[in-house]
């Protein structure tokens, strides 16, 4: 039960973190992770999968060599959304020189 209420709290945590990031910008998995002071990276990946809350965009975290990364609905969904918000893919990869937002 308690490692389960653990879980819990980390994914609305994430959840959180990632309401910061702006239209047009991404963060990383890693950056979610140690905004929550934590190296919980895959953890965070796990908690963007499970989210069905709209008002999170999931779709703006990606991975730490600008990958896309997976996304609950397809890779295409994401890669189609991100670009809808104004963010430049190219190979399925993002430059976060340009595009990366530091989350709180």
């Amino acid at each position: 039960m308690a490692r389960a209420m653990k879980h819990k709290e980390f994914s609305e945590r994430c959840r959180l973190a990632v309401k910061s990031v702006p239209r047009g910008r991404v963060t990383t998995y890693a950056a979610i992770a140690r905004a929550l002071h934590s190296r919980a990276y895959r953890a965070v990946g796990t908690a963007m999968r499970n989210n069905r809350d709209p008002s999170v965009p999931c779709h703006r975290v990606v991975r730490s060599d600008g990958m896309v990364g997976g996304y609950n609905r397809g890779k295409e969904t994401k890669v189609r959304i991100l670009r809808g918000e104004g963010i430049k893919v190219v190979d399925g990869r993002i430059d976060l020189t340009v595009y990366a937002f530091k989350p709180l």
